[in-house]
């Protein structure tokens, strides 16, 4: 396996429609949270893959409620290099609010069988990845956000979440008040309808600074 490489933000990152880059200081860190799927739980289901919308058991494909959404990012340090080989991990709460998670009773009718809840994708030549899921919602409590796990050799592993930009439900989350203006720019997104035959109602393409 080649090591991993940083190198200079181009190719598929213009795909991303990014501004100018200029050195910052990495997204705030969050801890998991109380529904991060172990490892162990998740072996037991092989559909962990970069589309959440979709769940396949076997011959049957069944597909997420809700409002798709497809996430874009590019994973840059605080030089402004894209990292390529880093390992993105996101999960949420499905559109009735339920999480996938051992300690989550998995009730007929109170979860979304077509959801995955979780998926992972490593990040190619230029930084940059996608993932297909469904636009947050609110959670008890929270307002709409997605926890966001990377790892990569040259910084370790890093946690936060990903929240919507300019929700109503921020000003009365309490992890979002305790972010500065500019922690917040580097975790909300900004969502964008999708294009016409995506199969998608809603786009965001973020970057995420982690330390050189």
């Amino acid at each position: 396996m080649n090591p991993p490489r940083r190198t200079l933000l181009a190719g598929t990152a213009a795909l991303l429609a990014l501004p100018a880059l200029a050195a910052t200081r990495p997204f705030a860190e969050m801890t998991d949270g109380p529904f991060y799927p172990p490892p162990r739980w998740r072996e037991r289901w092989p559909d962990w893959d970069a589309d959440l919308t979709r769940v396949q058991r076997g011959a049957e494909a069944r597909v997420a409620r809700g409002e798709h959404f497809g996430l874009e990012l590019a994973v840059l340090d605080t030089d402004g290099r894209a990292l390529d080989n880093a390992e993105v991990e996101i999960w949420q709460c499905d559109a009735l609010a339920a999480y996938r998670h051992p300690n989550v009773a998995q009730e007929p009718g109170r979860f979304d069988e077509g959801f995955q809840g979780f998926g992972a994708a490593r990040s190619g030549r230029g930084g940059t990845l996608a993932l297909r899921t469904i636009k947050p919602v609110p959670y008890p409590g929270r307002t709409p956000h997605i926890h966001v796990k990377l790892r990569h050799p040259s910084f370790g592993e890093r946690t936060s979440q990903l929240f919507i930009a300019g929700d109503p439900g921020n000003a009365r989350d309490f992890l979002w008040r305790r972010l500065g203006a500019e922690e917040r720019a580097a975790l909300d997104m900004k969502l964008e309808p999708a294009p016409a035959g995506s199969g998608l109602r809603w786009v965001a393409r973020h970057r995420l600074v982690v330390p050189a």
